[in-house]
């Protein structure tokens, strides 16, 4: 949430500030502005509420100065309304200062108590203009130097933040820090940029230096130096991103969750891809870690959302194939708990962004506890994976639509070739087990592919029926109950309306309440072959509700005719070994909430009040 972007270089800063908040606008926001130094070395800004076309309007009909220094920023409303005055950036300095800020500044109502006992006058309800303030009183007290006095800053705030800040005495540069929340450096050719991601800058650079916890950066068209809050200078190493700015667009789809529903299968084949080697699990990241592994008595997945989801069908397969038990906790409630963990826990993260406050800050804890720590994570650079003593990254390509769907996908394949790692590091596998299990992983792609040619239409003219629907329930057992709770999940994200994933076990103890005639419940339906017991009790499940009057929508393999009398619409998916279903059975899922969406004229790209990377608590 919130999308911050810096440019120092030759050109108009205004337009790649413009197109670098565009390409953030995933992240979610409630209004934006820039600021930029012009060629006569005077400040000017524009800030408006609502989405980011507000903005280009504003900057049409009031037009500032063309400038080649500036900072844009889209703002997810914390402190204060989202309103025109409190948008970034905020002024100080009599308005020569200008500063944006992504995070929650724990100590602003201290720290302004202080500035206006000293006469100082506030315009807006925001703890970032509480930051510039205070920026313009040191920036006088340190002699004009914006470092020092931004280090002097930083120092003082508490919580979690990334500031950008650029004052018209410096044209030609811009001043960063972060703690807890991301900021990204996009190396140039004479210029250069900042950005809460590579997608602000991914389109002029993909060279790209990741800040590091409780660091300043200082920008110029001529270099970068990164320091410590301590003003010791830091070395960075940068890396090279490996997607180009085509891959954030939508190439004449819809929507970008249409596209990456789309791109869901080769979200799992690139996941996979260099990892399967003759017939063997090979994942370069995690060599030398065989000790390590097969020395672990305890597995604790970290996540939220859709991630924790993912964790749970993992959950499944780690606990299978390797005899290491596993348990899956919500991260903001993992660290809140004194948890007991030790040198033979692995504590796995999984977040797409790598920034999920939650999961950072539960990987902190862990780590404080001694427990190693792996992240499965899509962004490089990222916080997480930086602050993990290993990382499995999943390939998936930007993700840029609010709700996951190719993250989720891969993130499971991720855990599965992990899982296979260990099991062959253990020897809790015989190798004919593993091969048919790799060989079950391999088939993936092509089988979400055959979903998405042979059933996508059909569902989404399912959805376009069900516009009206005010509240859809959604069944599952072993693996087909994680995806249960994702398929409730998309609908509540994409349109706002009622939904809950229910193990289908406890239909009698509670939930079978809330079934009356017409009801819609999806159920995910196991295979008659390979789970003919939780198969048997599935169905029976069907025909309790059904009997109540439950409106059916079964998500059941090719060929499982069992299931055609009790269900009122059927949707398949290719046959699948019963831990490979899940990937399977949840792209209808993803596609029928999608199409729910569409059918009632919803954004389903920018779902209201959500933001794709939740980076404060």
């Amino acid at each position: 949430m919130c999308g911050i972007v810096g440019y120092v270089g030759p050109r108009d800063s205004q337009d790649i500030l413009l197109a670098g908040l565009a390409r953030l606008e995933y992240r979610g926001y409630d209004s934006a502005g820039i600021a930029l130094i012009d060629g006569d070395g005077s400040l000017h800004s524009a800030k408006k509420a609502g989405k980011l076309a507000r903005l280009r309007d504003e900057l049409l009909s009031h037009p500032i100065a063309a400038g080649t220094t500036g900072i844009g920023h889209t703002r997810w409303a914390t402190h204060g309304g989202p309103t025109d005055v409190n948008a970034h950036p905020h002024l100080a300095d009599d308005d020569r200062l200008a500063v944006i800020h992504n995070g929650i500044i724990e100590n602003f109502a201290e720290l302004k108590a202080e500035l206006i006992a000293e006469g100082h006058a506030f315009r807006s309800e925001t703890d970032t203009e509480v930051a510039a303030v205070l920026l313009g009183r040191e920036y006088r007290a340190h002699g004009s130097d914006l470092v020092a006095a931004f280090r002097a800053v930083a120092r003082r705030l508490e919580g979690a933040f990334t500031l950008l800040a650029m004052h018209q005495d410096h044209p030609g540069l811009v001043v960063g820090a972060r703690r807890n929340s991301p900021l990204v450096i996009g190396l140039g050719d004479g210029e250069n940029f900042l950005g809460s991601d590579v997608a602000a800058f991914v389109e002029h650079t993909r060279r790209a230096v990741a800040i590091g916890q409780d660091q300043i950066v200082a920008i110029t068209p001529d270099g970068v130096t990164v320091t410590d809050f301590d003003g010791a200078e830091v070395e960075s190493s940068p890396f090279e991103v490996m997607w180009d700015a085509s891959a954030a667009e939508k190439g004449g789809w819809s929507s970008f969750m249409a596209k990456e529903v789309a791109e869901e299968p080769e979200a799992v084949a690139n996941t996979m891809r260099g990892r399967v080697q003759d017939g063997q699990i090979v994942i370069p990241e995690l060599d030398g870690m065989d000790e390590l592994f097969a020395g672990v008595s305890r597995i604790v997945i970290v996540a939220a959302g859709t991630a924790a989801y993912a964790g749970l069908v993992g959950k499944y397969a780690i606990e299978q194939w390797t005899r290491i038990p596993v348990e899956v906790e919500l991260a903001h409630e993992f660290r809140y708990r004194d948890p007991i963990v030790g040198p033979d826990t692995l504590v796995i993260s999984i977040s797409q962004s790598g920034e999920t406050m939650d999961t950072l800050m539960a990987v902190k804890e862990a780590a404080r506890l001694g427990a190693k720590t792996l992240s499965i994570c899509n962004t490089q650079g990222a916080t997480i994976p930086r602050e993990s003593d290993a990382i499995v990254y999943t390939h998936a390509g930007p993700e840029v639509a609010v709700a996951s769907t190719k993250a989720f996908v891969a993130q499971i394949t991720a855990l599965y070739l992990f899982a296979l790692h260990v099991a062959r590091i253990r020897g809790t596998l015989s190798p004919e087990t593993q091969a048919e299990q790799i060989a079950e992983l391999s088939a993936l792609p092509a089988k979400i592919q055959w979903v998405l040619d042979n059933e996508q239409e059909r569902i989404e003219q399912f959805a376009h029926w069900m516009a009206d629907t005010r509240s859809v329930l959604f069944l599952g057992r072993h693996v087909g109950y994680p995806i249960a709770l994702e398929g409730a999940l998309k609908l509540k994200e994409l349109s706002y309306i009622h939904a809950e994933g229910f193990a289908a076990g406890e239909l009698k103890h509670g939930p079978i309440a809330l079934i009356e005639p017409g009801q819609p419940v999806f159920v995910i339906v196991p295979s008659p072959s390979d789970s003919p017991v939780l198969h048997s009790k599935v169905v029976s499940n069907i025909q309790e509700i059904r009997a109540r009057g439950a409106r059916v929508i079964a998500i059941a393999e090719t060929g499982d005719a069992a299931v055609l009398p009790h269900a009122d619409e059927v949707l398949r998916v290719p046959l699948a070994a019963p831990l490979f279903a899940p990937i399977l059975a949840v792209v209808p899922l993803h596609i029928f909430a999608m199409g729910l969406a569409n059918a009632k004229g919803l954004d389903v790209d920018q779902p209201r009040n959500l933001a794709k990377s939740v980076t404060v608590e």
